[in-house]
């Protein structure tokens, strides 16, 4: 942000004092985002709308509605969110200099409406051939930067909470049973992460490569000799690095490690409240999205099943008792139980409503059912 040079414009320090009043509180990545915000805005200002020196001079029509049409025409294209980060900021400062200013006119220059509909995206996980042959190259390489993101596949953290993990991240919280600790994160909350033993040995040697680093102890796991945003920039980089050497055609990014890691929790029967507590989510709905992906999976397996021939298709990975069922109750029960599952993906994915309802009543029939079976079992 300082390496820039000073914004050449008369409304750059009414924006610079607004944004200093909006971020005292915020962090160093969000400062940056309203600053690049004021940089974008006024240069177009000055660009296509030279006359425009003071605050009273701005108009709605045609200057910020041309500023939007500037953003939607930008070249690559910016993606929907931070479209939708430039508008926010801008109005924010706005606001802001309405109240100082004493211009009531400014609050309604940039509307809440303008703001786009949020994207429904899903988690883009790494397919099984991708996430091979990255964890392969990342175990072959075995240096700081690998072992890093190894870290983060096995552990669903951010970039930017790996970045930021204590030297002594990791916590024993029952007999031989480990956590990592990830700090505070994008959503200001921190976690306990159940870890293995890989992941474990992961942390040792990140250790030992911090602690023989010519850089005084910092509190810090990964050193950051430039700070935390080089560091950062620099995992990014490596990551660039690692797909080209693959030669991944498609664009893959850090944070896909992490979606990969929540489709895999799913994917392995953990409940919804668990992987939430695991990602750190505050929104039930952003770890819906997981379900969504891996009922996505159960209907690519069945489109499959229809179009192949039985004997072409790879060995089932069900359990013995129903992948070859017998005529007994521990088959019965373990299909029962099967059954649950599935119906209950499904009915998480239905809005409120009759549908659902539906499903509900038969979720509470399956649950008589098993619970009736296991009597059988047990008398």
């Amino acid at each position: 942000m300082n390496r820039l040079p000073p914004l050449q414009h008369p409304l750059a320090v009414l924006f610079q004092r607004a944004a200093q009043s909006l971020t005292t509180s915020l962090s160093q990545e969000t400062i940056r985002f309203y600053y690049c915000t004021i940089r974008n805005f006024l240069h177009f200002l000055g660009a296509q709308y030279p006359h425009v020196q003071s605050l009273q001079q701005l108009h709605r029509d045609p200057h910020i509605l041309a500023w939007f049409t500037s953003l939607r025409s930008h070249q690559p294209p910016l993606a929907t969110v931070t479209y939708t980060i430039h508008l926010f900021h801008l109005r924010r400062m706005f606001e802001e200099l309405a109240w100082t200013e004493d211009l009531p006119v400014l609050a309604r220059l940039v509307l809440r409406q303008d703001t786009p509909r949020q994207e429904h995206y899903l988690p883009r996980p790494l397919t099984a051939d991708q996430d091979q042959i990255v964890q392969q190259e990342l175990l072959r390489r075995d240096d700081r930067n690998s072992n890093a993101f190894l870290l983060l596949r096995h552990t669903g953290m951010r970039i930017g909470e790996c970045a930021d993990l204590s030297f002594d991240c990791l916590r024993l919280v029952g007999p031989d049973s480990w956590a990592i600790h990830v700090p505070l994160g994008k959503l200001k909350t921190e976690r306990l992460v159940p870890v293995d033993s890989f992941v474990r040995r992961l942390v040792d040697r990140l250790r030992i490569s911090r602690s023989q680093d010519p850089l005084p102890a910092d509190g810090f796991l990964l050193t950051r000799p430039s700070g935390r945003y080089q560091l950062i920039r620099k995992l990014r980089n490596f990551w660039r690095d690692i797909v080209a050497t693959l030669r991944i055609n498609t664009r893959l990014v850090p944070h896909q490690l992490r979606h990969s890691y929540g489709t895999e929790m799913i994917r392995a029967g953990i409940s919804l409240p668990a992987v939430m507590k695991l990602l750190g989510h505050l929104k039930p709905e952003m770890t819906m999205r997981y379900v969504e992906v891996a009922l996505l999976d159960v209907q690519r397996e069945f489109h499959l099943a229809r179009s192949q021939p039985r004997h072409l298709l790879p060995a089932s990975r069900l359990p013995t008792s129903i992948s070859s069922p017998q005529a007994n109750l521990t088959s019965l029960l373990d299909s029962l139980h099967l059954a649950q599952h599935v119906l209950e993906m499904v009915r998480r994915t239905l809005p409120e409503g009759p549908d659902r309802r539906l499903l509900d009543r038969l979720a509470n029939r399956l649950t008589k059912i098993a619970s009736e079976t296991r009597k059988l079992r047990q008398g």
